[in-house]
């Protein structure tokens, strides 16, 4: 079969398409037919080596399609279901070896284009506002990147839980799009600074937390934007990682909370995995989640994504299509 293979960190130069053996699966395990991956700034990571990991490597961590082989003891699966997952490395394939345990059923009508957007980062968007900082009405939040693929999921989840949200953006056309998702103000980071923005549509106050996937260009002026006791979410680091920050400094700016949070941590058992699924996906399926798919690429082409994605040209979602 056909994947993208990483034989050495570096550029999106290191992707090449390569021919790797079929997989065949184990005990506990399954095959998929992979019909959409999901493209994720963790793939980014994985490629530069940020966060390591033995090579060579397929990457990818996130997609969607139909079973086309079962391993022995595997009961929850068989044949032709159609499961999404966001899980081990692998996803850039034509066909992924996955745990039976960590797949999850695709509802009926939806595509698995559509499912393969939502795993990753939906249920990322869903623990932060849920679990991590879980929002209510009254409550202001910050997102930064509000046009990103977890930015509007965020957006709009944030404002069903009754939040007022506050996004960031670098253009007016990915602030046109977090105005859709719901955002009641947007600053454009590229004209203003967003720290007396913030400052500026509070009234002062601060907000009450900072969902931050930016990192080390935004990290200490987030911290600022905090009222006294407010959490700062870091889940992610697009422009580079946050240096170390001094307990003391949290103290000194209103004993505030932070915090680095991971998906793998709030979907660590398969009761978690299921229950979080099921909301993110339901939600989708009952029209009740925009799911915005900005551009899809061939698999051969993913160098090319994941210029796109660190160059900032992407709104939503993009996918890889083998």
């Amino acid at each position: 079969m056909k994947a993208i293979r990483v034989d050495s960190f570096g550029g999106p130069e290191v992707l090449r398409l390569a021919d790797v053996p079929d997989p065949s699966p184990g005990p506990g395990q399954v095959v998929v037919r992979v019909e959409a991956i999901g493209l994720n700034f963790i793939d980014v990571y994985h490629r530069t080596g940020l966060y390591p990991n033995p090579l060579p490597l397929v990457p990818g961590m996130e997609g969607a399609g139909p079973v086309v082989a079962v391993g022995p003891g595997v009961t929850l699966w068989r044949e032709g279901d159609r499961v999404a997952w966001s899980g081990p490395l692998g996803s850039y394939a034509e066909r992924a070896l996955l745990p039976a345990d960590r797949l999850v059923a695709v509802p009926p009508g939806m595509g698995t284009d559509t499912a393969a957007a939502l795993m990753l980062q939906g249920m990322t968007a869903h623990y932060l506002c849920t679990d991590t900082f879980p929002l209510k009405p009254g409550h202001t939040c910050l997102v930064h990147a509000a046009a990103g693929g977890v930015g509007l999921l965020l957006v709009q989840m944030a404002k069903r839980r009754g939040a007022r949200v506050i996004g960031t953006v670098g253009t007016e056309a990915k602030a046109a799009l977090a105005r859709g998702a719901g955002a009641d103000e947007v600053i454009l980071y590229t004209r203003e600074d967003f720290l007396e923005a913030v400052r500026r549509l509070t009234g002062g106050r601060g907000v009450d937390v900072v969902y931050d996937s930016v990192g080390k260009s935004t990290a200490e002026k987030s911290l600022d934007c905090l009222l006294p006791r407010g959490m700062m979410v870091l889940f992610g680091n697009a422009s580079g990682p946050v240096a170390p920050i001094d307990p003391l400094v949290l103290s000194r700016k209103g004993s505030l909370f932070f915090t680095r949070p991971t998906l793998l941590h709030y979907i660590a058992d398969r009761a978690s995995l299921e229950a979080r699924a099921a909301d993110v996906l339901g939600e989708a399926a009952a029209g009740r989640l925009e799911v915005r798919i900005d551009r899809t690429f061939p698999l051969a082409e993913a160098a090319d994504a994941h210029r796109a994605l660190e160059g900032r040209q992407t709104t939503g979602k993009v996918l890889l299509l083998p």
